[in-house]
């Protein structure tokens, strides 16, 4: 994966150091005055102490979960000191646990964990930890925050939130905008907090009406399915939002066989596909809110920074937090060229 800023975020060499000293503005005060600093090192791009991380996540029957293994391993590759001891993944909840249960015995220093379930995982990570490796939960949260010492993910409420913000923005001028939404898995948590945001959004704009609404499988196929749906019993509409753009892939497919584009599309994820429409500008897919799969990057970047007894560079905390949520950017054509090198096949 190309260098991205969020390494700038975490780890920047550049950040200005913690401990900041201040002088007294007086000279009734002692110049060697100071605020309290941070001696605590950190985490930056030299070489320390050799540090094995295990990775367990699910299988990658998915872009986006293909995303998050390959830049785990191409960012533990980085760091000459750091051992991945990754795991097959699996989607059965009992193959993971079993897993994670085998990288517990190798006593590896720090694990990272995506689990296909956070409920079902919440009770072998709280093995770990009570083991005393120290657990960075990726993305699907467990049920307990004692089962992980540092939570990193994306906001799915946020990227609903985002979507429907831009959508409002391109039709508030437009008396009695039409939306329609093609969500993913209902029965996922995440689903619903992308659908709450979006509907938040669109209630600051009263010109504007949710008129219908899919539900697909993450599939190409589904979303093919759900879309032509859609398109059938809706004859005309102002906007689509789409959850996921593995499923978009399909659902423009059935958007292109019924020849509409009196609409604008925005997907969900940032894949590279979405990411060349949206540069060619030559469909009605105008944009896509990010969940970007670089959060396993910064996942390994923490459980190193744990193994090695480091802060992060440009805090003042000793340690590094305990959750670290990533935003949901916008791309449009206007800062596509920003956030193409990002973007997941």
């Amino acid at each position: 994966m190309p260098e991205t800023s969020r390494r700038g975020l975490l780890f920047g060499t550049a950040a200005v150091s913690a401990g900041a000293l201040l002088t007294a503005c007086t000279s009734n005060e002692p110049k060697k005055s100071q605020t309290a600093q941070s001696h605590q090192p950190a985490a930056d791009d030299k070489p320390g102490k050799p540090v094995t991380i295990g990775f367990a996540g699910p299988q990658a029957d998915h872009g986006w979960l293909n995303a998050i293994n390959e830049n785990a391993k191409s960012r533990a590759e980085k760091y000459s000191e750091v051992t991945l001891e990754i795991t097959e993944g699996s989607n059965d909840t009992a193959a993971q646990i079993g897993q994670v249960k085998t990288l517990i015995n190798k006593k590896v220093d720090v694990l990272v964990i995506l689990p296909a379930d956070g409920k079902a995982l919440t009770q072998v990570g709280l093995e770990a930890m009570k083991a005393g490796i120290p657990v960075v939960n990726l993305d699907r949260i467990f049920a307990s925050p004692q089962a992980y010492r540092c939570w990193v993910g994306g906001d799915n409420y946020g990227m609903g939130l985002n979507a429907g913000t831009y959508i409002g923005e391109q039709l508030k001028d437009k008396p009695n905008a039409k939306v329609v939404e093609l969500a993913g898995i209902d029965n996922l948590e995440l689903t619903k907090q992308r659908s709450q945001g979006f509907a938040d959004a669109l209630k600051n704009y009263s010109n504007i009406k949710l008129v219908a609404r899919q539900a697909a499988d993450f599939t190409v196929e589904s979303g093919q399915a759900k879309m032509a749906q859609l398109l059938q019993a809706q004859k005309k509409f102002d906007a689509l939002w789409n959850h996921d753009d593995d499923q978009g892939v399909g659902a423009l497919r059935a958007i292109q066989q019924a020849g509409r584009d009196e609409f604008l599309m925005v997907g969900g994820a940032g894949a590279k596909s979405a990411m060349d429409a949206i540069k060619a500008d030559n469909s009605v897919l105008k944009a896509t809110v990010l969940y970007p799969p670089t959060m396993a990057a910064s996942a390994i970047d923490l459980a190193r920074a744990l193994g090695q007894g480091k802060g992060i560079g440009g805090l003042s905390e000793l340690e590094i937090p305990t959750s670290l949520t990533l935003y949901s950017a916008v791309v449009t054509k206007d800062n596509i060229d920003q956030y193409l090198p990002t973007g997941f096949s």
